[in-house]
């Protein structure tokens, strides 16, 4: 029984980790937690209400599930408003480029629906589960929000707010009306919390449940409460909306709609998540070229032969090699993708020439980032961080 339970696999907000073979089953965490696949039928019904083709991510299958994403469409044809809401532990100095996913994603479900955003910084998260001061967890949140407003959102459509800096008023009346309708029972439950957590660990969910509910940001929608979210994040976050969608209607609250995604593999393989606190697991946005590469040619795992003649003549296994998967996600023309694929598989190409092209590919997406982000002043980061009038909400 001991030996059954070590191989299962985890998947909570602060631990993940494959089964007996490694990897995570994701057919499987869709049964346990309730959410519902994403089908080609979806996508299309995606590039038709919006008009434009979908996100690679979204081909891919690297956003693969949801929760009420057909019903949030159903609305939005009406003429309802939603808004978006997403967010990012402040952890590192620098983002890695799995933090990038949901913020990529985000922007272009932003630019498609033409709709508000808010983006949390859970700084008050970090400096309970991190060893962390609180002066550490604020500086490192000012620092990542500059990397995600290099990602290209639009100041009139996007707030950016840290938990330390904007707690309070309404956004902290939903907070407490949230911990009253959630017992420690059902927040074991949830999350696994024992009697030796701190207790900010405990009401913690509360805080990123708020961000759901639309009069937490009375600057932009007033006292309505009905006004929907959509909410991409990874499939680890998915307790906490679950806890939130179970609430909300005793709020009067319309439940938030979630649209999830895979994690991005560790340079290792796909065993869990690529770490930030794991420098050689992961490549950071601040990485300079030399770096990059050095990490792609020792650290990433390779599905390829142990020597060249049995690569030539068995080809590479797919299922197992990180630059393949790394490509389906940044490479955006599928022609080229679906050849590289063909070709490394079948053992034409190489293992050093698929890192050759990995490594070009996460130099031009790091070196483009890092000139963004240098644009990015402090009088930038506070006019995302000011509550404000906003776009207007019909």
């Amino acid at each position: 029984m001991e030996d059954q339970k070590s191989t299962e696999q985890v998947v909570t907000p602060w631990d993940v980790s494959g089964g007996a073979d490694g990897r995570i089953d994701y057919n499987k965490l869709v049964e346990q937690f309730g959410c519902q696949i994403i089908h080609q039928e979806l996508i299309e019904r995606i590039e038709k209400v919006t008009g434009v083709p979908s996100h690679p991510f979204l081909k891919r299958r690297v956003f693969f599930a949801h929760r009420d994403l057909e019903e949030l469409l159903d609305a939005y044809e009406k003429g309802e408003p939603f808004y978006l809401y997403t967010g990012r532990g402040p952890s590192s100095e620098a983002l890695h480029l799995g933090h990038l996913i949901p913020f990529m994603f985000t922007k272009w479900l932003q630019d498609a629906f033409n709709v508000p955003l808010v983006i949390q910084v859970t700084d008050d998260e970090k400096y309970l589960w991190k060893n962390l001061t609180i002066e550490q967890a604020r500086k490192l949140a000012r620092e990542n929000i500059k990397d995600i407003i290099a990602c290209g959102f639009d100041v009139s459509k996007t707030f950016i707010f840290s938990d330390f800096e904007y707690m309070g008023g309404e956004f902290y009346r939903n907070v407490v009306s949230l911990q009253r309708c959630v017992t420690m029972n059902q927040i074991r439950g949830i999350f696994g919390f024992s009697t030796d957590d701190y207790i900010g660990k405990i009401s913690f969910p509360a805080v990123q449940a708020a961000p759901s509910f639309p009069t937490s940001f009375p600057h932009m929608f007033g006292t309505r409460k009905d006004i929907r979210c959509l909410i991409p994040c990874a499939i680890d976050q998915d307790p906490y909306f679950r806890m939130t969608r179970d609430v909300a209607p005793r709020l009067g609250f319309l439940k938030p709609a979630l649209i999830e995604a895979r994690f991005f593999p560790a340079m290792q393989g796909e065993n869990g998540k690529m770490s930030a606190s794991d420098e050689s697991s992961a490549i950071y946005v601040s990485d300079d070229p030399k770096t990059i590469k050095n990490k792609v040619n020792k650290y990433v795992f390779s599905g390829g032969g142990v020597t060249v003649e049995e690569h030539r003549e068995k080809g590479a296994n797919l299922d197992t090699d990180v630059s393949w998967k790394w490509l389906n996600f940044f490479m955006e023309d599928d022609a080229e993708l679906s050849d590289i694929g063909k070709r490394y598989s079948s053992g034409e190409m190489l293992t050093v020439e698929i890192k050759s092209i990995l490594s070009s590919l996460l130099i031009d997406i790091v070196t483009r980032h890092q000139h963004a982000r240098a644009s990015v002043t402090e009088d930038i980061v506070d006019a995302f961080m000011i509550p404000r009038n906003m776009v207007k909400i019909n």
